[in-house]
């Protein structure tokens, strides 16, 4: 078995395909032969699907990985509203508990070689009243993938969240643009002055697919390879 290495993939808002992204990702580093799966610690809304009361996002993210590791690992705190994670956690009484989430990637680190964790909704978006993605990552020692949801105002939202993760010390391993709509006036102008700006690869650009499978779109990204392996840490 490989190294193992993980990512931590945020967004620069949220509604920009993250999860689609992500499972993008997942199905990249399948191609190569590598045991992949995907984490989404903190979810908001919930549906039912074949029974079962799931998020949406993780429902996506269990469907691409390699194997099924448990809703309860792959999805550690489910909340019921589709509001901020930090409001919803609020309406069901539940304490955001950092060290679940830890523990959960721990166990998944023992299990695959590539393991991809998605934020909920934006880089700065709280999970709770003292927990956010900054701080997830940084304890998990997770470089970053930034996923830019290609539209109006695109520009200032991803400069922005690259100078809010390099400022608090994170690693920009690499971002990738998300096209959103089919006709967006200057595309590729937009994407040609980000990559000129951010001192990261472009892994490569999605196009406006809504009927196409992420497994359909593997082949378009490239993934990053700057990444330290992880080294389990001793948990409480």
């Amino acid at each position: 078995m490989s190294t193992f290495r993980a990512w931590f993939v945020t967004g620069t808002d949220t509604g920009i395909g993250k999860t689609f992204a992500t499972c993008v990702l997942i199905h990249a580093a399948r191609a190569q032969g590598l045991t992949t799966l995907g984490m989404k610690p903190v979810a908001s809304g919930t549906e039912t699907i074949d029974g079962k009361t799931i998020n949406e996002d993780a429902a996506q993210l269990l469907a691409a990985g390699s194997f099924d590791p448990g809703l309860e690992r792959l999805n550690p705190y489910c909340l019921r509203a589709p509001v901020s994670p930090h409001l919803a956690a609020r309406e069901e009484n539940i304490h955001i508990e950092p060290a679940r989430i830890y523990r959960a990637f721990d166990d998944l680190a023992q299990r695959c070689e590539r393991l991809f964790v998605e934020g909920a909704g934006g880089f700065l978006s709280p999970l709770s009243e003292e927990t956010d993605a900054p701080r997830i990552a940084r304890e998990l020692d997770l470089p970053l993938i930034l996923v830019v949801g290609m539209r109006l105002g695109c520009i200032s939202h991803a400069l922005l969240t690259a100078e809010a993760i390099l400022s608090r010390n994170l690693r920009l391993e690499g971002w990738i643009a998300n096209c959103l709509y089919p006709d967006m006036p200057h595309l590729y102008e937009n994407i040609e002055f980000l990559r000129r700006r951010f001192d990261a690869p472009l892994l490569g650009t999605l196009p406006c697919a809504p009927n196409r499978a992420p497994d359909a779109l593997a082949h378009l990204i490239s993934l990053p390879c700057q990444s330290t392996p992880y080294a389990t840490r001793n948990q409480p």
